[in-house]
């Protein structure tokens, strides 16, 4: 049994990856909360996310293995820079994972959300088993749907009725900038797969790009016809994309919305296994969780501990809660990968993200604030605790 794994995935498919990661449940469930100053908070959010994109680039073009950042960190800073990176992931990510799957329940059948939760996660474990090439066209199906779904919102608001618009500069646009950024965040995904990337010091700088482009013309289009139509309701909307519609449109929205969240689902399966794959080689994690399947070739041991964490936190957790955890583990995790970046002598562009990671997290809720915050503490804290019974490993 070995435990590498196979270069299999090129440009296109890359990017997609990266899209099925970004256009998914974040653009169906983020615009409400982010009311206040939503234009504003979109172009800040994207500014930030395509210094992270760009940081994230040069880093996996250097170092294409396994584990995003929790590589990055340990590489250019230090053992305890990355493990904080690749602890700060793989719990913001899991908790991420459940929120996907909620979103799922919550459009499918809301009154047996969490069981539908579960189902997901059971369900995109199995696919993502089977191999990432199989979890490659099943995301290239879904990122299609989206697509259609979200230009159907476009195209049909031009027959609603234009509300008045007083929430397009007002309120507190940081907060609304971090959560818009927990929709751009799957650029990572691409960065954590670099293992599994043909030519991945010419792909991967492309890919994220790419990817990020493409979502930010995506979600600056809903978000002009949203607002256009519900004008002042955005802020107080449980569905906002499905109420800027036709009601005989409405369905099918829910459907989608449902559809992208799976999209996202998958993608952050495939993403916080890798990384757990890549700690446990370095056995910050069990060292068991590095097997790769001799057959499938994926780190299979890694997807089905993850997938049994986020179903059990998809059967007892609360949306709102794990979306706001999630956030400040994300921007985290980005905050140490533009300080890795800034090693490598780019110096403006990391700079920007380093910042812009910093002021977004500490301008989100104070209760995600203050989660996210004693979750990287314990991490620290058992990171010290290992390390004084045994000297850390890599391997």
């Amino acid at each position: 049994m070995t435990d590498q794994l196979r270069r299999r995935l090129g440009l296109f498919d890359a990017v997609v990856i990266g899209l099925g990661a970004m256009i998914g449940a974040g653009i169906f469930s983020a615009l409400a909360p982010a009311a206040d100053g939503l234009l504003p908070a979109l172009g800040i959010a994207a500014v930030v996310a395509y210094c992270n994109a760009m940081s994230s680039a040069w880093l996996a073009a250097r170092y294409p293995a396994s584990g995003g950042t929790y590589v990055y960190g340990r590489e250019r800073l230090g053992p305890f820079w990355g493990y904080l990176a690749g602890w700060g992931f793989v719990v913001g990510k899991t908790a991420s994972c459940a929120a996907m799957a909620l979103t799922v329940g919550t459009y499918l059948w809301p009154d047996h959300a969490h069981l539908v939760a579960v189902a997901a996660v059971v369900l995109l474990t199995a696919v993502n088993y089977l191999g990432v090439q199989k979890a490659v066209w099943v995301t290239r199906i879904i990122v299609a749907i989206v697509l259609i779904v979200l230009a159907v919102v476009v195209v049909s608001s031009f027959e609603m009725p234009r509300q008045p618009v007083s929430t397009l500069a007002a309120g507190n646009i940081l907060q609304s900038a971090g959560l818009l950024f927990f929709a751009f965040a799957g650029y990572a995904r691409i960065a954590t797969l670099g293992e599994e990337v043909r030519d991945p010091a010419r792909v991967i700088p492309r890919a994220i790009p790419i990817a990020l482009g493409i979502t930010l013309i995506v979600y600056a289009a809903v978000a002009i016809a949203v607002l256009g139509v519900l004008g002042d309701r955005l802020g107080s909307a449980t569905a906002p994309l499905a109420d800027a519609v036709p009601a005989q449109l409405a369905p099918a929205i829910r459907v989608g919305a449902a559809i992208a969240a799976l999209g996202s689902l998958l993608a952050l399966i495939l993403g916080v296994s890798r990384t757990t794959l890549a700690m446990a080689r370095d056995r910050h994690l069990p060292h068991g969780l590095a097997a790769v399947h001799p057959r499938f070739g994926v780190p299979h041991r890694a997807e089905l501990a993850v997938g049994a964490v986020v179903a059990v936190l998809a059967a007892t957790t609360d949306l709102r809660a794990a979306i706001g955890f999630s956030s400040f583990g994300v921007l985290a995790y980005y905050a140490i990968a533009n300080a890795s970046a800034w090693t490598l002598g780019r110096r403006v562009v990391p700079a920007a993200g380093l910042l812009g990671c910093a002021m977004l997290a500490f301008a989100l809720p104070l209760s995600s604030v203050i989660a996210g915050a004693a979750v990287l503490a314990l991490g620290a804290t058992l990171y010290g605790v290992r390390r004084g019974f045994r000297p850390a490993t890599r391997a």
